[in-house]
Parts: C-alpha cells; sequence; structure tokens
C-alpha cells in the first residue's frame, strides 16, 4: 500500500481539523446546493427565458450530466496534482460559471453555463472527501466524515430553504449570486485553512481509462434523463443506454489489465465497499426522486410558495444531520451492517408514508414521512461512505472519494429520471382524454384552471403514489442486497 506523501503544512501543529472540517463542508454545501436550488426558481427563469420544457429540465440535468460523469477523473487528479490545489481550482470555475449565468439572457446559455458549473462541482466534490481521508488522523476522520455526510445529505434541503428566502426578495440571478458567494467564501477558507495533501509518487494520470469512464457515463446518464422524454422503449434511448454499458465494459476490461489502474475492478469483490456503494446509490435514487416529486406536489398541487415548499423540508433536516453525528459511534458498537439497514428500513418505511398524499391532505402527514426520511438517510450515510473510502489505500483517497460521489449522483440521475417516468406515464393516463394541453405537465393544467386544474391535481398525486411506492420497494431490495453482503461476524467502517 502506499503512503500519502505530505507537505510539511500537514505536519504542523497549526492545521485545526476542526476549522478545515468546516472549510471543505463549506465548499461541499455550495456544489449540494447548486444540485438542488434551481428547482426553486425554475418558475421564473421559464418567464424569464420563455424556456421549453425540455430546455428546463436540463437547466437542471446539465449540472448532473457534467458533474457525475467527470468525478472520477478529478478524483485521480487531486490524489495526484494535489487535493488543495484542485479544490481551488474547481472552486474557481464553479463561481466563475455562476457570476456569468447572473447574466444569462436565453435558455441556451443556461444550460451551457450550468454545465461548466458541474465542471467545477466534480473537481470540488472528491477533493474535499478526500482532503478528510488523506488528512486526518484515524480518530478525527471518523469524526469528520460523519459531519461531511450530514453536511452531504442536508445541503440539498437548506440550498432550497435558502434559495427560496432570496427569491422572496430578488429575482432568479440571485440563486447563482448565491453560489458566487459561498465559492469566493471557501476560497479564502481553503487558501487559509486547509493542508495539501497529494501523492506525488503515485502513477501517471490514467487517461485511457479517465475517457472510457467519462464517454460511458455521458452516453448512460444522458440516455436516462432523456428518457422520460423520449420514452424507455425508444430506438434512442435503448442505443445510448447500450452504448454506454458497452462502454462502461470496455473500460472494467481496461482496467484490468492495467498495472496501476485509476479504478482496479475488483475492489468491488470488497464486502464493505460494494455494500457502502449500493447503499448511496439508491439512498440518492430515493432522495432526489423525491425532492423532485415533492416540491411540485407542495407548489402545484398544494399551491404553497416557493419559499413555504421550501420550509417544509426542513424537518427532513432537523432529523438527518445529529443522526448522522451519532451514526458512526453506533456503527463502531455494532458494526456498520446494523445502522446501514436500518437507515435503509427507514426509508423505505418514509416514502411508503408519503406515497399516501394526496390533494387535500394535511402537512402533518409530509412530516409523518420527512422525519422518518431523515433519521433513515443520517444512520446509513456515514458508515457507508466510511466503507467505500477505508477500503482504498491513502492514494487513492481522491478516487474513493469519486467514487462514492458518482454513486450519489449517478443514483440521483437514475431516480429523478425513473420516478419522473413514472409520474408521467400515470399523470397522463389518469386524465380524460379532452384534458387537451394540460396533459403536457400539471404545471400547463394550472395556467388553464378550473376543472381541468383540479383533475391534473388529482392525477399527480396518483402519480406520485406509484412513482413513491416503486422506489420503496427498491430501498427494501437494496437493504435485503447490504444484509447478504455484510452476513457473518460484524463490520465495522474502517473493514473492507
Amino acid at each position: 500500500m502506499m503512503t500519502t506523501a505530505r507537505s510539511p503544512a500537514q505536519t504542523a501543529p497549526s492545521i485545526r481539523p476542526a476549522v478545515v472540517t468546516g472549510v471543505v463542508c463549506l465548499a461541499l454545501a455550495a456544489v449540494v446546493a447548486a444540485m438542488s436550488s434551481l428547482n426553486v426558481a425554475i418558475p421564473e427563469i421559464a418567464r424569464a427565458t420563455r424556456a421549453t420544457s425540455t430546455q428546463l429540465a436540463w437547466i437542471i440535468d446539465a449540472y448532473s450530466l457534467v458533474f457525475a460523469s467527470l468525478l472520477l477523473p478529478a478524483g485521480a487528479i487531486g490524489d495526484r496534482f494535489g487535493r488543495r490545489r484542485t479544490l481551488i481550482a474547481g472552486l474557481t470555475i464553479f463561481g466563475a460559471g455562476s457570476a456569468v449565468a447572473m447574466t444569462a439572457h436565453s435558455a441556451g446559455e443556461l444550460i451551457g453555463l450550468r454545465a461548466v458549473i458541474g465542471l467545477g462541482a466534480a473537481l470540488v466534490m472528491p477533493a474535499t472527501l478526500s482532503t478528510i481521508t488523506g488528512t486526518f488522523s484515524s480518530e478525527q476522520r471518523t469524526r469528520a466524515v460523519s459531519v461531511w455526510a450530514a453536511v452531504a445529505g442536508g445541503a440539498a434541503v437548506l440550498g432550497l430553504l435558502v434559495s427560496g428566502l432570496v427569491l422572496e426578495i430578488w429575482s432568479w440571478p440571485s440563486v447563482f449570486g448565491l453560489n458566487v458567494v459561498l465559492a469566493v467564501t471557501a476560497i479564502a477558507g481553503t487558501i487559509r485553512f486547509v493542508p495539501e495533501s497529494a501523492d506525488h509518487d503515485s502513477p501517471r494520470l490514467d487517461l485511457g481509462g479517465a475517457l472510457l469512464a467519462v464517454v460511458g457515463l455521458v452516453a448512460l446518464v444522458y440516455s436516462i434523463i432523456e428518457a422520460p422524454s423520449q420514452g424507455w422503449g425508444s430506438a434512442r434511448t435503448l442505443i445510448g443506454l447500450a452504448v454506454g454499458l458497452v462502454v462502461l465494459a470496455g473500460f472494467v476490461l481496461f482496467e484490468r489489465r492495467k498495472s496501476n489502474p485509476m479504478l482496479d475492478p475488483r475492489i468491488f469483490a470488497r464486502r464493505g465497499l460494494a455494500s457502502g456503494s449500493l447503499t448511496i446509490f439508491v439512498q440518492f435514487f430515493s432522495f432526489f426522486g423525491f425532492i423532485f416529486l415533492v416540491l411540485q406536489y407542495l407548489q402545484l398541487v398544494r399551491g404553497d410558495s416557493g419559499l413555504v415548499s421550501a420550509v417544509s423540508m426542513l424537518p427532513m433536516a432537523a432529523a438527518m444531520m445529529p443522526t448522522a453525528r451519532l451514526a458512526p459511534a453506533l456503527a463502531g458498537k455494532l458494526g456498520s451492517r446494523v445502522p446501514i439497514i436500518a437507515g435503509l428500513v427507514l426509508i423505505a418505511a418514509a416514502l411508503v408514508v408519503l406515497s399516501q398524499l394526496t390533494g387535500t391532505s394535511g402537512y402533518w402527514l409530509v412530516v409523518a414521512g420527512l422525519v422518518p426520511l431523515g433519521i433513515g438517510m443520517g444512520l446509513a450515510m456515514p458508515p457507508a461512505t466510511s466503507a467505500i473510502t477505508s477500503a482504498l489505500p491513502a492514494s487513492q483517497q481522491g478516487v474513493g472519494s469519486a467514487l462514492n460521489d458518482l454513486s450519489r449522483e449517478v443514483g440521483g440521475a437514475v431516480g429523478i429520471a425513473v420516478l419522473a417516468s413514472v409520474l408521467t406515464a400515470t399523470y397522463q393516463s389518469h386524465l380524460p382524454a379532452g384534458a387537451g394541453a394540460a396533459r403536457a405537465s400539471v404545471a400547463v393544467a394550472a395556467h388553464i384552471g378550473g376543472a381541468v386544474f383540479a383533475q391534473a391535481q388529482t392525477a399527480f398525486a396518483d402519480g406520485m403514489q406509484l412513482a413513491l411506492r416503486i422506489a420503496a420497494g427498491i430501498v427494501v431490495g437494496a437493504a435485503i442486497g447490504v444484509a447478504v453482503l455484510l452476513r457473518g461476524p460484524a463490520t465495522t467502517p474502517d473493514q473492507g
């Protein structure tokens, strides 16, 4: 196993783990919040840019597509050339892209700039976690990873809240302005407090593996995102999925033959890493799919404002963040198997509760689902994250962090695509034949009003109910898979 070559700054007594954790978590919060916060501003962006529904989808998804596709090579770049340097470079691209986006006047400009912002985020996210795992001692690392996991889960909800608040005062460019403020603050903190960590003796960057990973993931994630509009059975979707899977299979074969691969596929034989990756994927499949559905439900079915709908999500963050701080201690006593499985079961139960929502449901039913959802994510995320990063040597912590983030981002993209497809199909099938333009979306039906809108609200709730039940079933399947993978003696987060 190769050891991380640290600069003198890393061993100096001036390193303050709590401050370093705070700075990297601020950077993490910026890129996580950017993933969800723009959803609140979509109605205003549509009015300002006259964007079509497809363009609006891509304003959201261009970020995730670039983000997910570049995570693995971005993590390897941090390991090779320095995680602090990579963090600063990523924050600079993220902040600059957001600043330019504030001046955009068309949907096309916003789509391109969201892709640029996603490039910056891909450099930032693995560097945040690998700075923790590659710099801190074992005891410090366990505490810091639990904080990182809590921020990774809670920042999406807090991003919605802050965006809803600034939209009450300013217009949609203010959401991008928030990105700029966070990026500048995180850059200053990184320069002042974060030590450099890298393995300068590590192998040269695996360009062939990086190219195959990027091409395969772009083809796969693009096809998944487009599937709801193109149709899951269309030739375009099936060919795109097939190309992505074939290229990724080629990536696996290519990496197996490399003496120093960017990501050795054989590491997935380690039960801890495999179970951790599955857990993170399924958690964010359900989480981002749920956020996508419920924000529309709150605003278009219940009639809440963007700010009120964002505030409505706070019980989930309030339950998640303290639970994530306690999860490492629980995993240390009982092994990672218990909190991961318990967390997944709670997530599935929460989705079943939320699937009972109708157009006339009270907010208490939303809270009854949000609290166990937050507790479940807080229980499962820290031990799953630790299981992934601890399976790799110190010289590959950037790749390990990227693998964690990749499981998260691809899971989120797939969750939005699958649950949106279920929602759309059910919504359209439950509308009467004469619904006309309302079949496009419940937002269009809101402009029509009257009986058509009432029918659309009911149809939307029906589609959301089915989608959330399907998500619950998938989470239960993942819990069973983790139980099988981690059967036998208790497995702690530091065991592969």
